[in-house]
């Protein structure tokens, strides 16, 4: 399928581009060369959850649709920012013209971004370091992302009731920025957020985060998962406890059980980004970058890529264009 009809089915618009707002290193600025001139790209996520798998899928789309790029698919094996910084010692090491990465820890990471990217472009996806020399920002903006889960959420308790929120790292900036948009989207309603319980992306402290809190609040009315493995994690844990429809659950991304549990209503509804073109935006827009295409980063710096809420009644439909994006129909 081509990749038009697939933008067009998701309501995604090469139109929604907004911009951050920092400079890009000389030397990545240098390194711009006219052309077709071969280059060796990388994406780095940070951490191993089914999410990246859709994003992968959108940087072969790219390499298909650019001539002589390669591109580096790399997973940290531990979702740490000392991995992160490895991965890239190493990415460096083999001479990668630019690298797309989520860091994981962005106010402690300015140096080691700063460093990089005195030697390659650097852009980073899914999560950001606005403080660092990093050149432009593929993703989501997660302050609004939380503001229309909180949204859902007040749809689903209208007569109020204590929530937890979950995440694997509250200091990561798409964490923070999230939890900021849930917070205002929940101020004056009467839902009271208990507390964020943090599992460092560990998907069994995650599924007993939740357990714990379904035994120590009984009367919790309302989760919510900030990353990708929360809501399959919450999900489970309160199948487990018999509370399915009773504590109601709002998450983030397309995890297979997460749409599953949308579909049979065990989750409310699920706010989901748009990782396939993080993949395809990010790969796409370097290699212009670097052939000398500066127009490809706007002034302010920040592609932005809309989020989606994904509901009973949207999810067939969802599906199916998502499995239409990983080959799978």
């Amino acid at each position: 399928m081509k990749l038009t009809s697939i933008l067009t089915g998701l309501a995604l618009s090469a139109l929604l581009l907004t911009g951050c707002n920092n400079q890009s290193s000389s030397s990545a600025t240098s390194s711009a060369s006219p052309g077709d001139k071969p280059l060796h790209l990388a994406f780095l996520t940070n951490n191993a959850a089914n999410f990246w798998t859709i994003a992968r899928a959108g940087t072969v789309q790219a390499t298909k649709e650019l001539d002589g790029v390669t591109v580096d698919f790399v997973i940290p094996s531990e979702a740490t920012a000392a991995d992160q910084k490895s991965k890239i010692d190493d990415l460096l090491a083999k001479g990668v013209d630019g690298i797309a990465m989520s860091p994981i820890d962005p106010a402690n990471q300015v140096g080691v971004i700063n460093d990089a990217a005195s030697q390659a472009l650097i852009f980073t996806q899914d999560s950001d370091a606005p403080n660092s020399n990093r050149t432009c920002y593929i993703g989501t903006d997660n302050k609004a992302a939380g503001l229309q889960a909180g949204a859902e959420l007040k749809q689903a308790l209208p007569n109020g009731g204590k929530i937890m929120v979950f995440v694997g790292k509250i200091d990561a900036q798409n964490a923070k920025d999230r939890f900021e948009g849930l917070k205002e989207a929940l101020q004056g309603s009467n839902i009271t957020i208990l507390d964020v319980k943090t599992d460092n992306t560990d998907t069994v402290k995650a599924k007993s985060n939740a357990t714990d809190t379904i035994v120590t609040v009984p009367d919790i009315a309302g989760m919510v998962g900030l990353w990708s493995y929360n809501g399959p994690a919450i999900l489970n844990a309160v199948k487990d406890a018999g509370k399915v429809g009773q504590i109601k659950i709002v998450c983030f991304d397309e995890d297979p059980e997460t749409l599953a549990g949308v579909k049979d209503g065990s989750i409310y509804a699920t706010v989901v980004q748009q990782p396939f073109e993080f993949g395809r935006l990010a790969i796409t827009n370097m290699a212009k970058y670097l052939r000398g295409d500066k127009s490809v980063v706007p002034d302010n710096h920040t592609i932005i890529v809309p989020t989606l809420i994904i509901d009973k009644s949207k999810v067939d439909d969802f599906s199916t264009k998502l499995n239409q994006m990983l080959g799978k129909s």
